[in-house]
């Protein structure tokens, strides 16, 4: 019955230690989380901070109707392709 008693114990100073130890480690994942979600954020603000220089860039450009235009006289100029069935 003592050793009964003993293991018991031995497992309730176990479980303990490894209660200690979880919260420990919940802490520790508590706080890289912060620092991860810091970095995701800041990544984000760079992102959308792009985009906006992206969609600035895109703005400048010349409007693509006087490239259509040309392709589509070419494309009217061109010899048609024969099928290879028909050769």
């Amino acid at each position: 019955m003592i050793s009964e008693f003993q293991d018991l114990s031995d497992k309730i100073e176990r479980l303990a230690e490894l209660v200690v130890s979880l919260r420990a480690e919940n802490a520790q994942l508590r706080q890289t989380n912060l620092v991860l979600n810091e970095v995701n954020m800041a990544l984000v603000e760079r992102i959308v901070e792009v985009q906006h220089k992206v969609e600035a860039v895109i703005e400048q450009l010349p409007a693509p109707e006087a490239d259509a235009d040309h392709d589509a006289e070419a494309d009217a100029d061109a010899e048609p392709i024969e099928p290879e069935a028909a050769r």
